[in-house]
């Protein structure tokens, strides 16, 4: 048995190294991306207007979990998970450098459709080629997993602190430079470990027939005529692109959960536990659009009411980015080993749902004590608490998430389940962007007071009908 890697196999330690960077250089260059958007030409930005600037953050965030869909689709159908991973991994590489060496909007278009397009294919396939080197009843595989975990947030972690530091003093062409590095020093690494992986990572498990090439390339070359033609047309602008992109995901959603629920080739049981899933969606959507408002209210809020001032020396905004991960790496662990505790008593899904739907409310009227203040008003220490509870919220509700919608997904249609719930963090990661529009820095108890109000509504309204939710779900809790 392999356990080069902390006890697990060696190749575990490429995908947790392309992995590492490739949230690296995702995280790194989201820390400083709305600041280059709404900063002056002087300041070294866009100049574009701050809500329509968030609208394209929440819009772009989006589009990266709606394309996860079609990097799985593209390794079920086409390819197989680890080349579709391979692959992406360049592609978020080129999306960078457009960010770093093209000029005004045109780089800033062309490099975020090509590490949406990217990160939703990594994103899509490196759990799948994680899960490949473990055979069935490998005790190994939930560590292993945890690893993992690890390297995404540890990635996530030191993204912003490194691109933060080269756009606060070198500019922000630096950062977006740095993050190329990033996932360029990842794809070396990869592509040395590949040949070490098991040929299980580049099955293709649904195989496309040959004589439906011509038919999906038309398929897709039409979408992109359509979306080119819109855009010319004017339909779709960069101020209502958030719209845009929460239209179709929910029309997406509501697609998926009918041909799921229609469908004749699933037990009533399974019907069942598809409707069940229905109020979870919801709830979950209801997180993201709060949880993602830090990359766009909580970058806004740091840069014009945060003291980021200590001992004399001013923290760079994009670092805020950076508090949530270690938050994460410490509490993974904690509320893991509080489940494994609590064993079959611990809070089934809903409970789990309507708990972090609760807390995020909480956290969003947390910002209430320092609404409305002067300019670098609010302590450092008070957004990391705020950003503690935000943690905590994710603990009860992210983890849970994919797998109470594994274990709901009828035999048929597993892979269209887990699309689903990435369905529901496109949608909510979409309102995100969309929401922050309302947000003025001089009148903010309104925005936090409503948005926090409605997320613990949401979450007191699943806790009040988890036992019929419960019923639906069939015995899965």
């Amino acid at each position: 048995m392999d356990t080069r890697f902390f006890g697990q196999p060696w190749p575990l330690w490429h995908i947790f190294g392309v992995e590492m960077w490739e949230r690296f250089s995702f995280y790194g260059m989201q820390g400083i991306l709305l600041l280059y958007m709404y900063y002056s030409v002087e300041q070294g930005g866009l100049g574009i207007d701050q809500a329509t600037a968030t609208g394209i953050v929440g819009a772009y965030g989006g589009t990266v979990y709606l394309c996860t869909i079609l990097g799985a689709w593209l390794a079920d159908r086409l390819f197989g998970s680890e080349r579709v991973l391979f692959w992406s991994a360049f592609v978020i590489m080129a999306g960078h450098i457009a960010l770093a060496v093209l000029p005004n909007v045109w780089g800033l278009g062309v490099g975020l459709i090509l590490v949406a397009v990217g990160s939703g294919g990594l994103k899509a396939n490196a759990t799948a080629v994680v899960g490949t080197l473990y055979r069935a009843g490998d005790t190994r595989r939930d560590a292993g997993f945890s690893l993992f975990y690890l390297g995404i947030n540890l990635g996530a972690f030191l993204g912003p602190l490194v691109t933060g530091f080269l756009q606060t003093n070198y500019g922000f062409h630096w950062g977006f430079g740095a993050a190329a590095v990033g996932m360029a020093i990842g794809l070396i690494q990869y592509s040395f470990g590949r040949k070490e992986l098991p040929k299980s990572a580049s099955v293709v498990a649904n195989p496309l027939p040959r004589n439906r090439y011509g038919a999906v390339i038309g398929i897709a070359l039409a979408g992109i005529a359509v979306i080119v033609a819109l855009v010319l047309l004017g339909v779709i602008r960069a101020d209502n692109l958030a719209g845009v992109v929460i239209i179709v995901t929910l029309v997406a959603a509501i697609a998926y959960f009918f041909v799921i629920i229609s469908s004749r080739q699933i037990s009533s049981d399974d019907r069942s536990r598809v409707t069940g899933f229905i109020p979870l969606f919801i709830v979950n959507v209801g997180f993201w659009s709060l949880y993602q408002q830090q990359f766009t209210v909580l970058t806004i809020y740091s840069d014009e009411r945060l003291n980021r001032n200590i001992l004399g020396w001013e923290m760079p905004v994009s670092w805020i980015n950076s508090i949530n991960p270690v938050f994460v790496i410490i509490l993974s662990g904690v509320f893991a080993a509080i489940w494994t505790k609590l064993g079959p008593r611990q809070p089934s899904a809903p409970v789990k749902f309507a708990l972090g739907a609760i807390i995020m409310g909480i956290a969003f009227l947390l910002f209430l004590p320092w609404a409305n203040g002067a300019p670098n008003s609010t302590p450092l220490l008070a957004i990391v608490g705020i950003l503690l509870v935000f943690t905590i919220a994710e603990m009860f509700i992210s983890p849970p998430g994919l797998s109470v919608t594994t274990k709901l997904a009828p035999e048929r249609f597993h892979t269209q389940m887990v699309a689903l719930y990435f369905l529901s963090v496109a949608l909510g990661t979409s309102i995100a962007g969309w929401l922050a529009q309302f947000y003025d820095p001089k009148n903010e108890v309104p925005y936090f007071t409503i948005l926090g109000f409605i997320a613990i509504g949401l979450g007191v309204a699943l806790w009040l009908s988890v036992k019929p939710v419960l019923a639906l779900m069939r015995g899965v809790r």
